[in-house]
């Protein structure tokens, strides 16, 4: 029997004039969300982004408060745009403004959660790299990317291609819903470690001020998850547009240190302390606006605090959803946060960890 969803999914491949194209499904990931490539009679592959919206909590209204967002959920809470296909639309026509590769949106039905994307293909950093590609002309197009983000100073509604949607700032409560990941799922992912309501209280208290610079801070457009299995390397393009940009429909208002932390502290492959130093040092000197210490201080604080976050993610998509695949990515996640560990550090993460998660169980 056919599904209620297929059915609505090929009544928007029939209104787009893609009936009869061929439907080849694409790997998922952590999201709800599932993509096909369609090869249609004539003509170029095209991409269908499929995001139920019945399978999110709402994301978070503008000027909703604490108690609201608590609410509506954690979408809300973390301000996520739960998978909304005008996020993405609208982000995309944002980022093309500026010259740079997000894919051109052909069709979309934001409220049954479909849209019909340019095909940027299967040139993901992290598979080229694997097979040999050098590394090094990525970052740095990776880097001239965001540095063409952080000269731009965005709308505070995004809009094009029929589509709005808000950049809200990834603000100090965002955060803290993000570091609180670690302290609630990493026990149910390692029963070893019982964290009391005396160290929650702690853990909380690190990243107290750590949160209130990255919310004073926030004042560039941040794709969120900026890593390497999200960019595509297009060469036959020139300059920024190199650099194909998928999955940035959670984009939000932030430090500009954050899309740096997620290219460099990347989860699913490993990126080099030479590397590190070579990306930074390429876009701080592209930023001589910036106090450079202040900056790497918070590249550092915001590192850790994203690492922590993922931790948190990767074991609640173990412990709760049945993904073991993403305990494997952990160990990498808690070398990287030794590297944040070091000065200048957050003051007061490494004796924490060393009291309440034994090095044993960091892996």
């Amino acid at each position: 029997m056919i599904s209620e969803r297929e059915t609505a999914r090929r009544a928007f491949l029939a209104a787009q004039g893609l009936a009869g194209a061929r439907r080849v499904a694409l790997a998922g990931d952590a999201s709800t969300r599932a993509y096909e490539r369609l090869f249609p009679a004539a003509g170029a592959s095209l991409i269908l982004m499929d995001q139920p919206p019945s399978l999110e909590t709402r994301p978070c209204p503008p000027g909703a408060g604490p108690a609201e967002r608590a609410a509506l959920g954690y979408n809300a809470l973390a301000r996520l745009a739960a998978g909304r296909v005008e996020a993405f639309v609208a982000c995309a026509a944002f980022l093309r403004g500026l010259g740079l590769s997000a894919p051109v949106v052909l069709g979309a039905d934001p409220g049954a959660g479909f849209a019909l994307l340019e095909d940027l293909g299967d040139d993901l950093y992290a598979r080229i790299i694997e097979t040999g590609a050098d590394e090094a002309p990525l970052y740095d197009c990776a880097v001239d990317v965001l540095l063409r983000l952080h000269h731009a100073a965005p709308p505070p509604v995004l809009a094009g291609d029929g589509e709005t949607w808000p950049l809200l700032a990834y603000d100090a409560l965002a955060f803290t819903t993000a570091s609180d990941l670690f302290v609630e799922w990493l026990p149910r992912f390692r029963p070893s470690l019982n964290f009391s309501g005396e160290a929650a209280v702690d853990w909380r208290a690190i990243w107290a001020p750590i949160a209130a610079r990255a919310e004073a801070g926030a004042s560039v457009f941040c794709h969120r998850d900026f890593h390497a299995e999200n960019l595509l390397w297009l060469p036959a393009r020139a300059g920024v547009a190199r650099t194909g940009l998928l999955d940035f429909q959670d984009a939000v208002l932030a430090h500009p240190a954050w899309d740096l932390s997620m290219l460099l502290h990347d989860a699913r492959r490993d990126v080099s302390p030479g590397r590190e130093a070579a990306v930074l040092a390429r876009y701080l000197a592209a930023r001589p606006d910036l106090d450079q210490e202040a900056f790497t201080a918070d590249f550092h604080a915001l590192g850790a605090l994203n690492i922590a976050r993922i931790l948190g993610v990767f074991a609640r998509l173990v412990a709760r959803d049945g993904k073991p695949r993403y305990g494997a990515f952990m160990p990498r996640l808690w070398r990287y946060l030794d590297r944040c560990l070091a000065p200048p550090a957050p003051p007061g993460l490494a004796a924490w960890l060393d009291r309440h998660v034994p090095r044993e169980a960091r892996a």
